[in-house]
């Protein structure tokens, strides 16, 4: 099983809407490590890294996030594998 990764940004209201954690639970739940944090731009970044089924899994998530946030975008970058096994908020 190849570990892929992927960083995410997404746009909308996704700050305040417990974005964070609930992408903290699902990550873990999914076995996909990495990090996300909101970013002093207003957006929200994620780094998801794991098998491929749970890293798509989590980009998709991200298009609807939380009850209460309203994604209006979200970028997906194919990144290199950098050995994140848990994941945090940052």
């Amino acid at each position: 099983m190849a570990t892929i990764a992927r960083r995410v940004v997404v746009d909308g209201m996704v700050q305040g809407v417990f974005f964070r954690d609930t992408c903290r639970r699902v990550a873990t739940s999914t076995g996909v490590g990495g990090w996300v944090r909101n970013r002093a731009d207003g957006r929200v970044e994620a780094w998801f890294e794991g098998d491929r089924a749970g890293v798509e899994r989590m980009v998709a998530w991200c298009r609807e996030g939380p009850p209460g946030a309203r994604v209006t975008g979200v970028e997906v970058a194919p990144e290199a594998a950098a050995g994140e096994t848990r994941f945090r908020i940052r």
